[in-house]
């Protein structure tokens, strides 16, 4: 399994939609970072983790970006059914409803 804990891996302090949003916004992270992990993990047939505790707070337009934008902009909308390979890791439950909905309303618009 491959596992993303974003505090220790990207930033303490994400923030942010796009790369002009400043160094550690969600465009970044879904690029960089989460796109990487997932081709690599599905290649494998493994899975990834994704450990949200540990920074000072997420803005919502970071969630939605990274995660919203992954069904958006990437091959994973169409190809994979991203719950059974992305696992989220929080101790603040509503976060991880909170991506669900944003994964939710981006595969809404991708299918209309």
């Amino acid at each position: 399994m491959k596992i993303i804990n974003i505090k220790k891996n990207f930033s303490r302090y994400p923030a942010g939609r796009y790369f002009t949003d400043g160094p550690y916004n969600g465009q970044k992270f879904r690029e960089e970072f989460l796109i990487p992990a997932l081709s690599e993990a599905i290649n494998k047939g493994e899975k990834v983790k994704v450990e949200l505790d540990g920074v000072r707070g997420y803005n919502s337009s970071f969630l939605e970006e990274a995660f919203g934008g992954l069904v958006r902009s990437s091959q994973f909308a169409s190809t994979q059914d991203l719950p059974e390979i992305l696992e989220f890791v929080s101790t603040d439950k509503s976060l991880i409803e909170e991506i669900h909905g944003y994964m939710e309303e981006a595969a809404t618009a991708v299918a209309q």
